[in-house]
């Protein structure tokens, strides 16, 4: 999924992870994608720029769509780093420039990566499902993995989790023993969980990894914190276990991973190192290199924003 901001900010990313265990609260901004999606994006945040190597979080929905185009994203470049779609209602189909077509469908992980060059577009099927629920994620890709030919993969069937009163299903990475199959090049986790309502658990969490919790439906507690839809509460280090209580059904994303070290720069749709990696790549995108052609797609591509006036700069972990 793309970045349509018109007027998108560099971004620093890295050098944020609290050592030990906090609650601190996200609050996301609302963001127009398309003709008629709107989204709350909560990485980056002004409070939190990244997750492990989670990077960027969109949450949308449930929207009504039965009478709207839902959602069209036409296509747009990437580098840098994997996307992530995750649904709960409605289907979004993908097109890249490897020639890759596939409807994802709920609980189905769309898996892209990006590497060097890749482009996508992202669209509601004609016709398409009355609601459309669900969340857009990124994963930074390290420098060993950043320049890597692009790929696409589809897992219609992901590795589960149950305990009493809970169901989680892997997106990315390992959970309480169970691996999802999507390709990562870090040691990260995505999980979608389910609890009924009055659930009480403890989940065991891994204390090298920080974390963040993204509410996708219904109202729970996570340790000792209300939540509600579209809520995400960043958690920190240094957690054994992560106190739950589901006050209803409810549903939310757990993401987590160890503390992203490397200097980032993000911006638009592209992750670098340097400020001139993001020109080229903007140069590029302009001028129809690099990055492919999508076919198939009923309408133009997107055009790259104007780059900001003030230096793309990046930077690694604070201590």
């Amino acid at each position: 999924m793309s970045n349509l901001d018109v007027r998108p900010a560099p971004t620093t990313c890295g050098g944020e992870a609290d050592r030990g265990p906090v609650r601190d609260l996200l609050t996301g901004r609302r963001v127009q994608l398309g003709e008629s999606t709107v989204v709350r994006r909560l990485l980056p945040n002004m409070g939190r720029r990244m997750v492990g190597a989670w990077c960027f979080v969109d949450h949308y929905g449930p929207d009504d769509i039965a009478d709207e185009p839902g959602m069209q994203v036409p296509p747009h470049p990437h580098m840098g780093l994997q996307t992530v779609s995750w649904l709960h209602a409605g289907e979004v189909l993908h097109r890249d420039s490897l020639g890759s077509l596939r409807t994802v469908r709920p609980r189905e992980l769309g898996l892209m990566t990006s590497g060097r060059a890749i482009s996508h577009s992202e669209e509601s099927p004609r016709p398409h499902a009355p609601l459309l629920h669900g969340a857009q994620l990124w994963v930074a890709l390290p420098d060993a993995h950043r320049h890597r030919e692009p790929a696409f993969e589809h897992h219609p069937d992901l590795p589960t989790v149950t305990a009493p009163g809970l169901t989680a299903t892997v997106i990315l990475g390992t959970l309480d023993g169970a691996t999802s199959p999507g390709t990562t090049h870090t040691p990260l986790v995505g999980a979608d969980l389910t609890l009924t309502a009055g659930a009480n658990l403890r989940l065991p969490l891994d204390p090298d990894f920080e974390y963040a919790v993204l509410t996708m439906s219904g109202t729970l507690t996570v340790d000792s914190v209300p939540l509600d839809p579209g809520a995400m509460l960043y958690l920190g280090t240094g957690r054994h276990h992560l106190p739950l209580h589901a006050d209803t059904d409810a549903t939310f994303l757990l993401l987590g991973g160890e503390p992203f070290a490397e200097k980032l720069v993000m911006w638009w749709n592209f992750i670098g190192r340097t400020g001139e990696e993001i020109l080229q790549a903007r140069n590029d995108w302009e001028t129809g290199t690099r990055f492919g052609e999508v076919h198939g797609y009923d309408g133009a591509r997107l055009r790259a924003p104007e780059l900001p006036d003030v230096p793309l700069k990046s930077r690694g972990r604070e201590r």
